[in-house]
């Protein structure tokens, strides 16, 4: 059989493993059938960030793409703008980002969050869009945009706020009582701005009934009432909360009390907290004792905490409590002993994900070693050294790439991706003929090239 004689169907799956771009326009040049189901994968999504090469070049060039070229335009269906060029020389760049959203015809997620690149017209655009369901903007309105114009989206599903302006503050409640009917994600994140407050989160609380997802950041006036306000009204049942940088002032124990006495949690999987002291830790175990938890993220606010008897006994009850169904298990800035990790890996049968802090010391790390074999599912590991471990060199790792193999080969077979401190690979498997003359599958660690940001780098972000 020719490879020419296979159904051109199957070539979706043949070009799904390829996620660079580059690798996917390579595809697209092979003949036109591969054209055909190559283009439309290769165009699907668009990032660009800033720690890309040459990204603001890059910007003019997407843009008088999908300007000129309404045909590639279609296929896009998430656009990411991470960063954007102040001037582009006699090009009017404007014009060209207008008429390329224009053609997005088929666009369902944008992301535009570059201060002082968002305005008006692409506001006034992007509602044109039928298709459009999630948005993740910069808030930053003054001088920028009108921040009206954020009613006029009436029937988004996820919404991200990064830094709002006092504009778009108050045009939010009349906002979230447009869209909230189908409004089922949240963000706002504050960096530290006053802005957000417990009548803000009052205001919205009665439009917000169907959320499923809720998170803020950074919000020094919003106490245990403006977040019981968001649960209290909430009907949906939120499966994902995230609350981070909140005041070190914060009534966690009130906002705890309120929720076991009540079922607002019932449904929660997903829970990211912030914390200051083992008081908030033992506050967070009461307040997930009715949620069916799968995903827990946890991290110090200020500083790395210090490693208590306090810290092993609420690991130990909540992996009791919930070690069937955790999935993942994120913990930064906060040491935790590795007999807790054996605890973790052997009584977290369906663990996938686990992000830890552990001293790089070869002793240490031989006993890790010993605990990621024990979970049998596990997926993703990523090692962050103790703060006083770091370099001021933010690519060194706490093992070199030879140690970190050396320890991935110890792990499950399930391993995919593997990290430390600010690097992370991809796990591949490499056939090989050993002395007996059999085919073995060795494991050898690989660039990580996916445009996906790693899960382990976006639990802290405060």
């Amino acid at each position: 059989m020719d490879f020419l004689d296979l159904p051109l169907e199957l070539l979706s799956d043949i070009l799904s493993p390829l996620a660079k771009p580059q690798h996917l326009a390579s595809a697209c040049l092979v003949n036109k059938a591969f054209n055909q189901f190559g283009t439309p994968r290769l165009y699907e999504r668009v990032s660009i960030y800033s720690w890309h090469k040459h990204s603001k070049a890059k910007v003019l060039g997407l843009f008088n793409t999908l300007a000129h070229c309404p045909y590639l335009a279609k296929y896009v269906l998430k656009l990411e703008i991470r960063d954007f060029p102040k001037s582009v020389g006699t090009v009017d760049l404007e014009e060209l980002v207008v008429q390329g959203l224009k053609n997005c015809t088929s666009l369902q997620s944008c992301t535009w969050t570059r201060d002082g690149s968002l305005s008006s017209e692409v506001l006034a655009v992007l509602q044109t869009l039928d298709t459009l369901v999630e948005l993740e903007i910069n808030g930053h309105s003054d001088g920028q945009y009108d921040a009206t114009l954020l009613s006029h989206f009436s029937h988004l599903r996820r919404i991200s706020l990064i830094m709002p302006s006092a504009e778009v503050v108050r045009r939010l409640s009349p906002w979230m009582a447009t869209t909230g009917a189908t409004l089922s994600s949240l963000t706002l994140i504050c960096k530290m701005s006053s802005l957000i407050t417990d009548r803000v989160l009052e205001s919205l609380a009665p439009s917000l009934c169907s959320l499923e997802q809720f998170s803020i950041t950074g919000c020094p006036r919003v106490t245990y009432l403006g977040i019981w306000s968001i649960l209290s009204h909430n009907t949906a049942g939120l499966h994902v909360l995230g609350l981070e940088g909140l005041p070190r002032n914060f009534n966690i124990g009130a906002l705890s009390s309120r929720c076991t006495s009540s079922d607002v949690l019932v449904r929660l999987r997903s829970f990211t907290l912030s914390i200051y002291s083992d008081t908030w830790l033992a506050a967070a175990l009461e307040m997930l004792a009715q949620a069916p938890l799968q995903q827990i993220q946890l991290y110090a606010t200020h500083g790395a905490l210090a490693p208590s008897a306090a810290a092993d006994t609420f690991w130990t009850d909540l992996v009791t409590a919930h070690g069937a169904r955790l999935t993942r298990v994120s913990v930064h800035r906060m040491p935790i002993s590795l007999r807790t990790i054996a605890d973790v890996c052997a009584r977290c049968t369906s663990l996938r994900q686990l992000f830890v802090v552990v001293d790089p010391d070869p002793v240490a790390l031989t006993a890790l070693a010993d605990c990621l074999a024990t979970a049998p599912r596990l997926c993703e590991v990523h090692v962050n050294s103790p703060q006083r471990s770091v370099t001021h060199d933010s690519t060194v790792g706490v093992m070199s790439a030879p140690e970190a193999l050396a320890l991935v080969r110890r792990c499950p077979e399930s391993i995919m991706l593997f990290g430390c401190n600010a690097r992370v690979w991809h796990v591949e498997r490499r056939i090989l003929r050993n002395d007996e003359g059999e085919l073995i599958a060795e494991r050898v660690l690989t660039r990580y090239d996916s445009p996906d940001i790693p899960e382990q780098f976006l639990v802290v972000r405060t």
